[in-house]
């Protein structure tokens, strides 16, 4: 359930910035931040990444109090690897379209029909999700899990039908995939993306795989959004056109302050390709949880127990 709506006037008298910094020295907290979060959360974070590092990050930490400002799936994982820490979230309401896609009654009927096939699972699904995966995957791995897996073995990839096609044609993997979508990186419209590349032949076109097969043909790299954050500052190129969502374009601007960044337009006249769910959190939002402890992210600890194994699978191999 989302947060009300900001009504206190004291609110608008805080430095937000300070009064988050204050609260993080008193709780012991850190703030962990996805490259989708807005610039002014990103800049108040200990931590920035993409889910991949995130998680790594959150394995890792010695605070007291997680608060990460990201979506609903990332604090899940983040409260499995720190049963013992409490894990906070700006707003409760800030889920994700592509684990909506994959409730968990269809999958574990999905995975009966397939017996004896090895579920890789992408990290954006829920916790009874990954309790019944036998492996976890970022885009950052999930060509390093798959190659793990012996060649004989079938694979069930789940939920993202999009990164699914592009690891089988990366690694030469047949697998049988789950048919679910990211809403925001479904959005792009390859016909305006030609239209900008036309107005810019220089620039480079960079996409997350999470897009449709059309938009990945026309790229120039193709990569996780840490990936994509990576070319844009070691790349030769003065001009990119980004193929993901818009927020990791702070991070990229702020360390390669030299290039020019051009955001890839979604099919309608709409801002579709920023993440809906990502900019329900706010600095208001991150300075509430930290001073109030809520929303906590809480599980059972048999489903916890469960989820750990196939999120440890893949951070071993990482």
């Amino acid at each position: 359930m989302s947060q009300p709506a900001l009504a206190d006037p004291a609110l608008l008298s805080l430095d937000l910035d300070e009064e988050i910094r204050r609260l993080k020295r008193e709780r012991n907290a850190v703030i962990l931040a996805h490259y989708y979060q807005e610039g002014e959360i990103q800049d108040v974070a200990d931590y920035i990444g993409d889910s991949l590092q995130l998680a790594q990050e959150a394995k890792r930490t010695t605070a007291d109090v997680i608060l990460f400002a990201g979506v609903h799936f990332m604090a899940e994982t983040a409260k499995i690897l720190n049963p013992d820490r409490t894990v906070v979230v700006p707003d409760f309401a800030a889920g994700c379209s592509l684990a909506d896609s994959c409730p968990i009654e269809p999958f574990k009927a999905w995975r009966a029909r397939h017996p004896g096939a090895v579920s890789v699972t992408y990290i954006n699904c829920s916790a009874e999700v990954k309790a019944e995966s036998d492996y976890i995957c970022t885009s950052s791995n999930v060509k390093k899990i798959i190659d793990a897996i012996p060649a004989h073995q079938q694979i069930l990839f789940a939920p993202d039908k999009n990164l699914g096609r592009y690891i089988m044609k990366t690694t030469g993997r047949d697998m049988v995939l789950w048919q679910g979508a990211c809403s925001v990186h479904e959005a792009f419209s390859l016909q305006k993306l030609i239209g900008i590349k036309a107005k810019h032949p220089s620039a480079k076109v960079i996409a997350h795989p999470e897009c449709e097969e059309p938009i990945l043909d026309v790229a120039d790299f193709v990569g996780s959004t840490s990936s994509l954050l990576k070319f844009v500052q070691t790349d030769a190129a003065e001009e990119f056109i980004v193929v993901t969502e818009p927020g990791i374009m702070h991070q990229m601007q702020k360390r390669a302050p030299e290039k020019r960044l051009i955001p890839a337009p979604p099919n309608a006249n709409c801002a579709c390709n920023e993440c809906p769910f990502m900019r329900l959190n706010t600095p208001e939002k991150v300075y509430l949880a930290l001073r109030d402890l809520q929303p906590q992210i809480e599980m059972s600890e048999e489903l916890r127990r469960r989820a750990l194994v196939p999120i440890e699978r893949m951070l071993a191999l990482s």
